[in-house]
């Protein structure tokens, strides 16, 4: 280990565990675009949306100009249980790579759930048992969503209706049984237990499905039972408040070292936890107090953000959902079933978006085999297995320090280790035994179902 202060990994104190959630719309300039009401073109009322979502997440989703929001207690006291996470120096792969870059991740998988997701699930099941509601609906890709509302769920004695994609429902069975083990019920989507999932096997028969099937079977079920409500594990503003816990702790184990980032980088699917990762950071780029080079990192075969384009379209496939202004492919779009991740969403967070159509983060898209050979190396030299997820970071924090490598520049890197992948065996195992490939959609696939986006905005 290098002569140096800093330690392996800086844990904070119980103290030191945010007492607030970031609202980053607050402190921004272009505020992100509103949902609209898909019949009436007009942005949605808070009475639309609550007879979708919980009434406070309601408040919570439209809330553009409050920037600190109070962490009800029961939440902040289950938070306790995995919180405040450890930021890590990855000295190791430091040495490996030879770069004079210093690489920090923050590690979210030290949890039950196995990743960042436990942090928005805990407070979306506490505001639905707040509200008196017999349980929730939702969707989940790689299933590391469904396995923290579930573990959520239970903690509050609520019942959850998990629709999974269909893919990964057959690939990672370990997650799924996780999820029943803490009392969910979870169907492949899509299914013939909706109306929306008979008419999407309908016009696509055999289909793999995809996130945006899996939301409009979660939605259909929450509208039709009573006591029920639906939530989601991404892409939506209040998603992304819950999750600035993430970038509130990095910030505040950087600064007990005075270490400022030059490079912040972030997997993207919805973008939960590049967006609770960047938080405060992009709080003080915004208001002009510090600078910050911020990347999204998706996946070649889900480009949203590097190949999408800028348009209201609806959230889900089945167009039962609100329209939202973000970067899509399409809501008929459905990814390669090649991907190995959970980044297989058609749009993006609309927070996400504007920032990125403003200039203020960037985005870069990776191949899945080359997003494993990163993975297969950081589990060998700072021994963590990571999620497919989140090595879509680790790709590119790699391929920065080796830049620096090149260019002799000492720059300081922090990337989102989001979870753990050890229910992703498939898929490693895919890749160690040269079946996976790179799908990547062409540019006439994009095109056709851009020429779909509904004629609005």
């Amino acid at each position: 280990m290098p002569e140096t202060k800093i330690p392996y990994k800086i844990y904070l104190n119980e103290n030191e565990l945010p007492k607030q959630w970031y609202n980053l719309r607050a402190d921004m300039k272009n505020k992100p675009a509103p949902l609209l009401n898909p019949g009436t073109g007009e942005p949605m009322k808070p009475e639309e949306l609550e007879a979708v979502f919980c009434s406070e997440l309601v408040k919570q989703e439209l809330d553009n100009t409050t920037p600190y929001i109070d962490i009800p207690d029961e939440i902040y006291n289950f938070y306790k249980m995995y919180r405040p996470s450890p930021l890590v120096r990855a000295y190791f792969l430091e040495k490996k790579l030879g770069t004079p870059a210093k690489i920090y991740y923050k590690f979210e998988g030290n949890n039950t759930s196995g990743s960042h997701k436990l942090n928005s699930a805990i407070a979306q099941a506490y505001y639905a048992k707040k509200q008196g509601l017999k349980g929730v609906t939702t969707e989940t890709g790689a299933g590391q969503w469904g396995t923290a509302l579930s573990m959520a769920c239970s903690f509050f004695d609520l019942d959850c209706k998990v629709f999974m994609v269909k893919v990964s429902y057959e690939q990672k069975p370990f997650r799924r049984e996780v999820m029943r083990t803490y009392g969910a019920s979870v169907t492949p989507s899509p299914s013939t237990e909706t109306e929306v999932g008979k008419k999407i096997l309908a016009a696509h028969p055999g289909t793999t499905g995809s996130l945006g099937c899996a939301i409009s079977e979660a939605v259909e079920v929450a509208v039709k039972s009573e006591g029920y409500r639906y939530v989601l594990g991404s892409v939506l503003n209040q998603v992304l408040l819950h999750q600035s816990v993430i970038g509130l702790e990095t910030k505040t184990a950087l600064d007990k070292y005075g270490i400022k980032p030059d490079i912040i980088i972030g997997c993207a699917g919805g973008g939960s936890n590049l967006g609770g990762l960047i938080a405060p950071f992009m709080g003080e780029k915004l208001r002009g107090e510090a600078d910050y080079r911020i990347i999204a990192v998706e996946p070649a075969s889900c480009p949203s953000l590097t190949r999408g384009v800028y348009a209201y379209d609806f959230c889900d496939t089945g167009m039962v959902c609100p329209l939202a202004k973000m970067y899509t492919l399409g809501s008929d779009f459905i990814p390669s079933a090649n991907h190995a991740g959970g980044l297989r969403y058609h749009g993006m967070s609309s927070i996400l978006s504007q920032l990125y159509d403003d200039k203020l983060m960037e985005a870069t898209s990776v191949k899945q085999t080359d997003v494993f050979e990163a993975a297969e190396l950081f589990a060998r030299v700072e021994g963590i297995l990571p999620a497919p997820e989140s090595s879509h970071a680790i790709r590119v924090a790699i391929d920065e320090a080796l830049k620096c490598k090149e260019t002799g520049e000492e720059k300081t890197i922090v990337f989102g280790l989001t979870g753990t992948g050890y229910f992703d065996m498939v898929a490693y195992e895919k890749f160690h035994d040269g079946q996976m490939s790179d799908y990547i959609p062409t540019d006439d696939e994009l095109a056709a179902y851009r020429a779909k986006l509904p004629k609005i905005g």
